[in-house]
Parts: structure tokens; C-alpha cells; sequence
């Protein structure tokens, strides 16, 4: 039987464009992950549940286009502090492995204290939601800051967040008064495409969400947008460009010593802006001042 060909690079940027997409905001719940010192205010994440991938994945390659795998393990006798209380209790560990056919498969690790209950299920969702972030699925969610608000005795948010403008899908109406749509211009969409290389996917993504409101260059609302998120690529490419000069003028070596503290390959992979910042600004003051 002959191998299924892969998706063509075509194929594969539509496939991770729609992956990326946020979902629905009703799709989006809050979890109160700490409260404050008299119990009347709480910091809450967002986050969806495992349904809400597995719909996605169902309705771009259908159920049987993909594939996920658990391993378990477990770790005795960890001790952990409940109420003020040492308790000795254990850990469950799940690594998942989701493949999808024709186009590769990522793994992700998930891990509950082995009191709590559903402590297995939990650890299975944590390890299948990060599986899926490697594919882009679900990862915007990461990159929304923690919000404080108003909880009840039980714990419940009295009144839940809104989700910022670029973590809503392309088909939601936007409310009255928030960032509206508008007019853009192909032309800047495609020299903004061009920096994704040049700046890593992680710089790049990051000047889409904050400049852009968006995930994708092709869904900034307006051109003005368009024009603020192009500034920041053209500014963030003279940062590279100094980084280079930098590395030429004497600074090879360091350059490399700091990748390797930060545990990465090459500066394409720095993670953020404040992540070049700290590589230039540390490189500036190892050289000689007439350096670059």
C-alpha cells in the first residue's frame, strides 16, 4: 500500500493558519488560579477544554486524520503541603503523543498531584493540550496575562474578563468602542509575511499580538494596525541587524555562550523582544565602545 504523500507547504501554512485560530469565545472558560489575602479577589487564565481541540482537529482532518497516544507514570511518596499540613502523597505523569497524518506528530507532558481527584484525566488533558500547542492549536492562550477579579465565597469569578481583541476568531462581531475593522492593504500584509523568517516565530508572533491585535498578519483589523505591527517588524529587524555587526566586530563568542544559556540553536529562536534586548544590550557591554 502505497505511503500518503505529505501535505504540500501550501497545504501546510493554510492547515497551521486554521490550527492557530482562536476558538469561539464561548469555547473559552477561567480557572482562579490565586486568591488574594481575604479571599474577595482572584487571579484567573483562560483556557478550553480537551473537547474543544479534539472538535478542531475532528473538523479539519476528520476523527480518523489524527491519532493521540498516553503514556503513564508515577512518582510515590512526594510530599506536598495542604492547609498549612505536610501530606505525603505521589505524582502522576502522562506523556501524550498526537500525530497528524500527513503532517507530523509532537509530544506534550502533563502532570496532577495523585490526591486530586480525576488526578489521571487531568494529567492526560494538561499533556494532549501541550501536544497540541506544538501545532499551534491552543497556544494563544498562553500569551494571555493573568487578570485580577471579583470571587465569591465558592471561589467563582463574579464576572469573567473580556478576551483581548487578536484572542478572538476572525467571524466574531466586535463590540461597540473596541479596536474596529477596516480597509487593509495586501501590500502590507505581504511585507509584514516577509519578517516571520527573518525574525523567528517567536518575535514575530509576539509583534503580531501586541502591535497587530492578531495572530495572523492576514486578520490585523485595520491599516493602521497593519502600519504600527510593520514598524515594530522594521524595528525589531535593526535589532538583528546590530546583533550581526555585534557578532562581526568581536562578539562570536559571546554570542554563542549567551545562545547556549539560553538554550537555543540560533537567534531565530529567541522567544521574544525583551529576549534580543537582553542578548544586544549584554553584547554592548562585553565589546569594546567602537565596536559596531
Amino acid at each position: 500500500m502505497p505511503t500518503p504523500r505529505k501535505f504540500s507547504a501550501e497545504e501546510q501554512r493554510r492547515l497551521f493558519a486554521l490550527l492557530e485560530t482562536p476558538f469561539s469565545p464561548s469555547e473559552v472558560k477561567w480557572r482562579v488560579v490565586l486568591r488574594g489575602q481575604k479571599g474577595r479577589r482572584g487571579k484567573v487564565l483562560p483556557y478550553a477544554d480537551p473537547r474543544a481541540y479534539m472538535d478542531r482537529l475532528n473538523q479539519l482532518f476528520t476523527p480518523s486524520g489524527w491519532s493521540r497516544a498516553y503514556n503513564l507514570a508515577a512518582v510515590p511518596n512526594v510530599v506536598r503541603r495542604i492547609d498549612g499540613r505536610e501530606v505525603v502523597t505521589g505524582k502522576v505523569l502522562v506523556n501524550c503523543v498526537l500525530t497528524i497524518h500527513r503532517l507530523g506528530s509532537h509530544t506534550g507532558n502533563g502532570e496532577e498531584w495523585a490526591d486530586s481527584s480525576m488526578a489521571v484525566t487531568s494529567a492526560e488533558a494538561q499533556a494532549f493540550k501541550r501536544a497540541s500547542s506544538c501545532f499551534g492549536l491552543g497556544r494563544y492562550l498562553y500569551r494571555i496575562s493573568e487578570r485580577w477579579v471579583d470571587i465569591d465565597r465558592r471561589g467563582t469569578p463574579k464576572r469573567l474578563p473580556a478576551l483581548p481583541l487578536w484572542a478572538l476568531p476572525p467571524d466574531v462581531v466586535m463590540e461597540h468602542g473596541t479596536e474596529p475593522r477596516g480597509p487593509i492593504d495586501p501590500k502590507l500584509t505581504g511585507k509584514i509575511e516577509v519578517f516571520r523568517k527573518q525574525l523567528g516565530v517567536g518575535i514575530y508572533t509576539e509583534i503580531l499580538s501586541r502591535a497587530g491585535f492578531s495572530h495572523d498578519a492576514h486578520l490585523i483589523p485595520n491599516a493602521n494596525r497593519q502600519k504600527d505591527a510593520l514598524k515594530w517588524m522594521e524595528a525589531a529587524a535593526r535589532g538583528y541587524g546590530r546583533l550581526r555587526r555585534l557578532s562581526s566586530d568581536g562578539g562570536a563568542e559571546h554570542l554563542d555562550a549567551l545562545l547556549q544559556h539560553l538554550r537555543l540553536a540560533t537567534v531565530q529562536e529567541l522567544p521574544s523582544l525583551d529576549a534580543l534586548r537582553f542578548v544586544v544590550d549584554t553584547l554592548e557591554s562585553v565589546l569594546p565602545q567602537n565596536a559596531a
